[in-house]
């Protein structure tokens, strides 16, 4: 795949759409949202964690991925966002393989929470109706997540993590096509 290659077929109206599926998901935590606005991009990068790079990385975002030279190149072009291999000096964090600690991620100052790092995080699959019990802010009562693919102790720095609020790192699931957000500010326990 030629890095010259449009990112979104209609870079606008694409875009936008993408923006729509991520900001349904971060304000309805752990709902599972389809991309209906693919992006061509190189592997190992799935349809779900492309559109949500192109969406919100750009040129004062630093990026750190362990994706790859061809999805770094592939980003670099069309989103204009600088990389670092440092994860903790990082706005966005993709993870195509094993998902870094939250706890060597930026969260933010307790002035500014909102310059925290956002981990994006390639799973397996996403099922809705069983698994971790959700619960807070975008949440009626509670909602169930089932998560393929994360750390086994994932659970346990998520609820470390909370100690930190409003501090803390946002959380992006991909899978294929699909995509299911855990802002910060979600409870989640088990099942």
């Amino acid at each position: 795949m030629s890095a010259l290659q449009p990112g979104f077929a209609d870079p606008v109206l694409d875009a936008q759409a993408s923006f729509r599926a991520v900001l349904e998901a971060m304000s309805r935590p752990g709902r599972i949202i389809a991309i209906t606005t693919p992006a061509p991009a190189p592997a190992p990068l799935n349809t779900a964690a492309a559109a949500v790079l192109l969406t919100l990385a750009d040129a004062e975002t630093p990026v750190c991925s362990d994706a790859g030279d061809a999805v770094a190149g592939w980003l670099g072009f069309h989103a204009g966002c600088p990389f670092t291999p440092a994860p903790d000096r990082a706005r966005f964090v993709l993870a195509t393989g094993a998902a870094p600690a939250l706890t060597v991620l930026d969260a933010g100052t307790e002035e500014e929470p909102q310059t925290s790092a956002t981990l994006i995080v390639q799973v397996e699959a996403l099922a809705a109706g069983e698994g971790w019990r959700l619960t807070g802010p975008g949440i009626e009562s509670e909602h169930r997540l089932r998560v393929y693919g994360l750390p086994e102790d994932f659970l346990s720095q998520w609820q470390a993590q909370r100690a930190r609020f409003p501090r803390g790192v946002d959380v992006v699931l991909c899978a294929g096509d699909r995509l299911a957000a855990l802002p910060r500010s979600v409870t989640i326990e088990e099942g």
